[in-house]
């Protein structure tokens, strides 16, 4: 294969690092955060670890969403005496869901180079092994914190006929899981965490299920990803309520299994009660 790599001039790169296991990051990558005068990062402390691991000396500055603004200048300042600067985030390839298109944005606007050094993302790692269709896909980043806005912004994106990415963060999992179940219906869904990482996780099932495993088992660590299947008519109008009892009686009441069959199916909660009470005297 013939190498097509450039002649290395200065200015931003934007430099793709692990999300997990180190040996994932590119020669390319090592060689650039070699040469950098200067590597601006999302945490320090954290791309520490990193680049010490691979025995890169280069200056470093944070760069994240609190400081993003004071540190701008700063960064092109360096970048117009001539300086070559990378851009990292703490994991992944920068500018998916973290810091920097203001930066990359002004910086082209100013005639100097961006570089983008592609590697490894939890977005494509996630979507490679999730089994659901990749062929059209909408990244919709992190779900506000509020329930309100939250269920919002599902209700925004439910009848796009892709597959949907969110990342999520442990504490809010089975909140978001129940509020995606209950708002797109019974879905096949993805569960990844910790990719690349020594306790990787793929769990698949319908939201339903994945609600019903987290409220029960507690919420997990690391980092998540969540993919979630297109709409399917078909599907979503024939569930099966007994089904779907069965499985939420696992790990919720029968009021709460009740009351969320409900929802999901639009069937009368008077029928759904009574396939409760049958479901439960016969297990």
């Amino acid at each position: 294969m013939k190498n097509n790599s450039q002649i290395f001039v200065a200015g931003l790169y934007v430099v793709a690092t692990p999300i997990g296991n180190l040996s994932d990051i590119s020669f390319r990558a090592l060689e650039i955060l070699k040469k950098s005068d200067l590597i601006a990062c999302e945490d320090t402390r954290v791309s520490g670890k990193l680049l010490s691991h691979f025995g890169i000396k280069a200056k470093t500055t944070s760069y994240h969403d609190h400081n993003a603004d004071e540190k701008r200048p700063y960064i092109i300042e360096q970048l117009l005496a001539g300086k070559t600067v990378s851009l990292i985030s703490d994991a992944g390839t920068p500018l998916i869901s973290d810091p920097g298109y203001k930066l990359v944005r002004e910086v082209s606007d100013l005639g100097i180079k961006v570089f983008p050094i592609p590697g490894a993302s939890s977005l494509t790692t996630a979507l490679s092994v999730c089994g659901l269709p990749t062929d059209r896909v909408l990244f919709a980043g992190f779900l506000p914190n509020k329930a309100g806005a939250r269920d919002k912004a599902i209700e925004e994106v439910a009848d796009i006929k892709a597959s949907l990415v969110f990342f999520e963060s442990v504490h809010r999992l089975q909140a978001t899981l129940i509020a995606l179940a209950e708002i797109l219906g019974e879905r096949e869904a993805v569960v990844a965490r910790e990719l690349t990482k020594l306790h990787e996780e793929l769990r698949r099932g319908k939201l339903s299920e994945l609600a019903g495993h987290y409220k029960e088992s507690g919420n997990p660590k690391g980092e998540i990803v969540i993919v979630i299947a297109p709409p399917n008519k078909t599907i979503e109008n024939t569930i099966d309520s007994k089904e779907l009892l069965t499985s939420l009686l696992k790990s919720m009441s029968l009021k709460d299994a009740v009351a969320e069959t409900a929802k999901i199916t639009k069937l009368p909660r008077q029928d759904i009660y009574k396939q409760a009470i049958e479901i439960r005297d016969k297990s």
